[in-house]
């Protein structure tokens, strides 16, 4: 028999369950979301940016770089590992000031290259630390949004062969938590799709914005130095060759604005799949699902039998912790007092902190989602139960043929009533209707009164294989 592992003592002893429990389902994470991570990104930009003035005949002072010396540069980047993150996190100590931290790293990681050597006055040039902060955030919620991306993805895969292949199973609805017109299985599951599929387009289109404009946004510095320069335009070629869209009006941040826009649509996803997640959690409790058993697992401590909805309860439960994150963060980030105050610092620290509790919360659902098998006994036994909910069909018809108070009429014979298939066809004979009509109506049943709900759960199916 193999032997279990164990998680190392190290993930007891942390702090939040992000990097203890739940680490495994994280990991992935932390090469963009972690403070290594981020100080990567610092790197990144502070690189760029030097390249890219160098690239400016204007600043004679400056020279272009040689091929050698840009990819000497940009290797730094590439095999920019944790322990060198170290070495920052050591200089940090002394400076007290984490983005200082870096232009001394990299003033010392040249040292011994004479053309760098040469211009290292140029690290950090004309830059605010906020320059190289905001542009570092922007590229981590951009390739942490492009991961959360690829898990939707695979959530909306799943409901979209949910909705194709549970297309044609019938299933009570409930409105008010009461029997209502039927429905099919697939139908529902498309009606989770399609919402998240929406929220889905609303991400491609999300914009990620940045500035390198200096202290107050005004270019001071720039223009103190070289009064000749478009440093608008020159500033906004090196934001778009990060991939970031430049934002022309700002103070010494980025003011958040679409940091608040992004949190909006995940808080919108998030709450969305909370549904979900309640919904599934209530066909489980009707039985309308079973889920699958696994060798060795158990339910409760205590009652032998059980088979939890586990997986749907710890996604519901970590998708509201994000949304209690978002929420703040669309609320907190556009706000800056005056030019600047640093309180948005600590916030931002927390992306991380949002995207883990989503991720787990997805993958949850998605083991959740595997795991559930119809149970059509069920499905049948409660649509056969309730065969008043064919009076809307009933009423309607009536109305067709101008029968005067046709829903009363109905109404009458089935509001708080349990009726069985005899009492139903008692009450369509006795319909002064044309007989065509009343064999129609005498045809339908709780389960094959469905509308088009299953062509609605297969077109939903092949507007997702088109669009991913």
């Amino acid at each position: 028999m193999s032997t279990p592992q164990i998680e190392p003592l190290s993930t007891l002893l942390n702090l939040t369950p992000l990097d203890g429990r739940y680490q495994s389902k994280v990991n992935t994470l932390s090469a963009i979301f972690s403070e290594y991570a981020l100080i990567r990104y610092r790197v990144k930009v502070e690189i760029e940016w030097l390249i890219h003035l160098s690239a400016c005949p204007e600043i004679t002072e400056l020279p272009e770089f040689s091929p050698q010396t840009t990819q000497f540069l940009r290797d730094i980047i590439i095999d920019f590992c944790p322990e060198e993150a170290q070495k920052v996190k050591i200089i940090e100590s002394t400076t007290n000031h984490d983005v200082k931290a870096v232009e001394y790293y990299l003033r010392e990681k040249c040292q011994t290259h004479q053309e760098l050597t040469a211009i290292a006055e140029f690290w950090h040039f004309a830059c605010t630390s906020e320059d190289i902060n905001n542009l570092s955030y922007a590229l981590m919620l951009k390739e942490g949004t492009q991961l959360l991306r690829n898990k939707l993805d695979q959530v909306i895969d799943k409901f979209a062969d949910m909705a194709k292949n549970y297309s044609a199973i019938s299933m009570l609805s409930r409105t008010h938590g009461q029997s209502a017109s039927p429905t099919t299985m697939g139908k529902e599951m498309a009606n989770i799709g399609y919402r998240l599929y929406r929220q889905r387009e609303q991400l491609l289109q999300q914009k990620y914005l940045g500035k390198i404009n200096g202290a107050v946004g005004n270019y001071n510095a720039h223009l103190i130095a070289y009064p000749a320069i478009d440093w608008q335009t020159i500033n906004q070629q090196f934001i778009c060759s990060l991939g970031i869209e430049s934002n022309p009006y700002t103070t010494q941040i980025e003011p958040h604005d679409y940091c608040a826009e992004l949190a909006h649509i995940e808080l919108r996803l998030n709450t969305i799949l909370i549904d979900a997640c309640r919904d599934i959690w209530g066909y489980i409790s009707l039985g309308y699902f079973g889920q699958k058993t696994k060798e060795g697992e158990v339910g409760s401590s205590t009652m032998p039998h059980k088979v939890n909805p586990i997986d749907f309860e710890n996604a519901e439960g970590n998708l509201g912790l994000a949304n209690a994150l978002l929420n703040f963060m669309a609320e907190k980030l556009p706000i800056s007092r005056w030019q600047r105050d640093l309180s948005d610092s600590t916030v931002q620290r927390n992306w991380g902190s949002v995207y883990g509790y989503m991720f787990i919360a997805l993958q949850s659902l998605l083991k959740g989602l595997d795991k559930l098998k119809v149970n059509h006994q069920s499905l049948s036994e409660d649509l056969n139960a309730n065969p008043e909910v064919l009076a809307e069909a009933i009423q309607t018809v009536m109305r067709k043929y101008h029968i005067a108070d046709s829903y009363d009429t109905i109404k009458n014979h089935t509001r708080g009533k349990r009726l069985d298939n005899e009492q139903i066809q008692k009450i369509i004979t006795e319909l002064t209707i044309p007989d065509e009509e009343k064999h129609n109506l005498q045809k339908i049943t709780a389960s094959n009164y469905i509308g088009n709900a299953s062509q609605q759960a297969e077109d939903f199916y092949t507007l997702w294989q088109q669009a991913k």
